[in-house]
């Protein structure tokens, strides 16, 4: 059984509430990454990704100084390290996320997300996923 903590990328990238649009887009540019967990001390409190800003910002012409906050995913569904791959495939593609935070005793340790799943040799893991993000919401 292959575990979340098998495959999660653990070098997390993280930011305060008060950052703004600009300087989360500038941390995934110079990450190159695709999102970034917004925490207030250990806790989670979001989740911003690159589409987020796109679709929820830059559409409407906003302005790139307000807070990250304003266009953050709250409430992340989390899943805890020990999860088989699998199960959390199928919760993946249940709820249409792309990036699972995964936590150990409450506390975000690291993340996975749908490219993770990809690289998983011998598992259809990443096709479970797909088939129930590309569905019409």
């Amino acid at each position: 059984m292959t575990k979340l903590s098998d495959i999660m990328t653990m070098q997390l990238t993280t930011t305060d509430a008060q950052a703004t649009l600009k300087e989360v887009a500038g941390l995934m540019a110079q990450e190159d990454i695709g999102s970034v967990l917004i925490m207030d001390g250990d806790h989670l409190r979001g989740i911003i990704t690159d589409r987020d800003i796109v679709v929820r910002a830059v559409a409407f012409g906003h302005d790139f100084g307000t807070p990250v906050t304003d266009y953050t995913t709250g409430d992340v569904y989390t899943m805890d390290a020990d999860t088989d791959v699998k199960d959390a495939a199928r919760e993946m593609a249940a709820r249409q996320i792309r990036r699972l935070p995964v936590t150990r005793d409450g506390r975000v340790v690291g993340i996975v997300s749908l490219a993770d799943l990809a690289n998983l040799e011998g598992s259809s893991a990443d096709q479970t996923a797909l088939e129930g993000i590309s569905k019409p919401s």
